[in-house]
């Protein structure tokens, strides 16, 4: 009975990570039902931080790749930050733009959803975009330099997982604001599958991050990363009164910046 439940259970999460690969990213991966619809969020998210495996591996491979043939850390992660748009289809980094429109340049909680929902990019979110983007760059490229490149990868990979367990801080705090789309369909994430994504993040986290830099570092990252998400949540209850999908999105990119932060400044320890 032990061994049929560990069956299902590993079944489970196998067909979780599907659908979280294939709502989250523009990776081939085909659903454990062949619907192309909306996954079962309830079950999917506690699978959210595996993603950033797959995104991070991504770009930690182009990361090495290109800083051995180039010698050169910058050029590597402008190419790591490259692949992992092209992987996720830069989704999360439509959401910090369409967020830092919307609350920026609407006056009243109506027209900041109208502007959040306008895929039209504007001043606020081609800064808030360029600025993150800059800095992950940067980030990422000390660390190579610091680390060498195959540990900074594996630090990236930890990034991505930790910043995605992080973000669903948004779901969890906050009620969403629309009764349609994906924020709406996933509904208020389980404490169980809060708590699981964490878990498994910080697995991630241990066997990336702590072999490249030290333990200390991923836990002050991951307080970091969480801060962070908690910042997001505060704003987005000021500015409309919940979350949207580009809030979540919006709040893994904030994450990432925010653990990439303190990796950097604990190398430099």
């Amino acid at each position: 009975m032990n061994l049929e439940r560990a069956g299902e259970e590993t079944a489970g999460w196998l067909a979780d990570t599907r659908d979280a690969l294939r709502f989250f990213t523009r990776l081939p991966v085909v659903s454990r039902d062949g619907d192309h619809g909306l996954p079962p969020f309830a079950r999917t998210l506690r699978a959210f931080p595996l993603v950033g495996i797959a995104t991070g591996g991504i770009q930690a491979l182009f990361l090495v790749m290109i800083t051995w043939l180039t010698g050169s850390p910058m050029l590597g992660a402008i190419a790591a930050l490259a692949a992992g748009l092209i992987a996720t289809g830069a989704f999360h980094e439509d959401g910090l733009a369409d967020m830092a429109d919307g609350f920026g340049g609407g006056w009243d909680k109506a027209r900041k959803l109208e502007i959040m929902k306008d895929s039209r990019l504007g001043t606020y979110g081609a800064s808030a975009l360029l600025l993150a983007l800059l800095f992950r760059v940067g980030a990422v490229s000390v660390l190579a330099e610091r680390l060498g490149p195959v540990a900074a990868g594996a630090a990236l990979i930890g990034a991505e997982a930790i910043s995605r367990a992080a973000s669903l801080h948004i779901g969890y705090a906050l009620p969403a604001v629309r009764r349609e789309g994906a924020s709406y369909a996933a509904g208020r994430p389980s404490g169980e599958a809060y708590v699981t994504a964490w878990i498994a993040a910080a697995l991630i986290g241990i066997f990336t991050v702590w072999p490249a830099i030290s333990l200390l570092a991923l836990a002050a990252g991951a307080v970091a990363a969480a801060l962070a998400a908690t910042g997001v949540a505060s704003l987005a209850h000021r500015q409309i009164g919940g979350q949207t999908g580009d809030v979540a999105g919006a709040a893994q990119q904030l994450c990432i910046v925010a653990f990439l932060a303190v990796l950097t400044a604990f190398t430099h320890l």
